[in-house]
């Protein structure tokens, strides 16, 4: 399926942030989104951060962990963790491992350190970040898109808001000189797409109307899709529910039919958003994994122009 929607609003992004409420498949889109990506022959790195690996679990491979690991043709996955990127992230800024050790394996910094208010979360944002602007020998982008599976809701909120919080409230000098680049990637409409994820229920799409206004306000970063994953189309006049039909069968037309006019009216509500709505099918699968992966990424097509 073409969907315009992905092809206008992601086509040319290189850096795509996936959030939403826990548990309405966030990761699980972030997975199709990566693979798509691949198969459009862009260097993609998918990302985790700081949580429980499961974008390597979905596509059916061993767990990836904190080292940068191609697990397909055109696809890399990492899966973020505050203590190794720390140190990354500050030999990429050192250079040498020897200033590195000097500074940061002091006991004395290394106790300080720990008592610098959101330091991981800003050097786990800026690897991304970092990796976002690496190029080959060759000048080439090193990745041609990273998609980060972010934290849910609220900590996506203080995540991404991050960097502007350092520019706020710390005096001029090198963290916050890191921070504004940071922010400057992350409200480039040019570079950076938020894509939130929701579920055909109250909750979610209460929250994710929520974390739209927050992203907007807070973060100075507009989202660019919505994606209301378990979409339940309409089969069925409700007039054709009980005709010819045993009581098993019935029963099973009812709740077809809640779920649809409940996922007919999520779509309505998020449609007021203003933002793209692309819809993806509620699947059954007795194993959700790379098939599932497989089957959603058809539904997040985005040919060449």
């Amino acid at each position: 399926m073409v969907l315009l929607a992905v092809i206008e609003q992601l086509s040319d992004k290189r850096l795509l942030v996936v959030t939403g409420k826990g548990g309405v498949g966030k990761s699980t889109l972030a997975a199709a989104l990566a693979v798509q990506s691949a198969r459009e022959a862009r260097r993609t790195l998918v990302c985790e951060v700081n949580a429980k690996e499961r974008i390597s679990q979905l596509l059916g491979l061993p767990e990836v962990g904190p080292e940068i690991t191609a697990i397909d043709e055109n696809l890399w996955a990492v899966n973020m963790r505050p203590q190794e990127a720390m140190r990354e992230y500050a030999l990429m800024l050192l250079k040498f491992e020897s200033i590195y050790d000097a500074v940061f394996q002091n006991r004395v910094v290394h106790h300080f350190l720990r008592f610098i208010p959101s330091l991981q979360e800003l050097v786990l944002l800026g690897k991304i970040l970092f990796h976002l602007r690496e190029k080959l020998p060759d000048g080439r982008w090193r990745f041609d898109r990273i998609i980060v599976d972010a934290p849910a809701t609220g900590h996506a909120i203080a995540f991404l808001s991050l960097p502007q919080v350092i520019i706020d409230t710390v005096p001029p000098g090198a963290m916050r000189q890191e921070a504004t680049w940071m922010r400057d990637l992350l409200i480039d409409p040019k570079t950076t797409a938020v894509v939130l994820v929701s579920l055909p229920e109250e909750l979610p799409v209460n929250e994710t109307i929520e974390l739209h206004a927050a992203l907007v306000s807070k973060v100075k970063v507009h989202p660019a899709l919505v994606v209301l994953n378990g979409f339940v189309a309409r089969r069925f006049l409700a007039a054709d529910l009980l005709d010819g039909l045993s009581a098993g069968l019935a029963e099973v037309a009812r709740h077809h039919s809640v779920r649809a006019e409940l996922s007919a009216s999520s779509f309505t509500r998020l449609q007021a958003l203003r933002l793209p709505v692309v819809t993806v099918p509620r699947l059954f699968f007795p194993d959700f994994g790379r098939q599932a992966v497989e089957q959603i990424a058809l539904h997040l097509d985005v040919p060449e122009r």
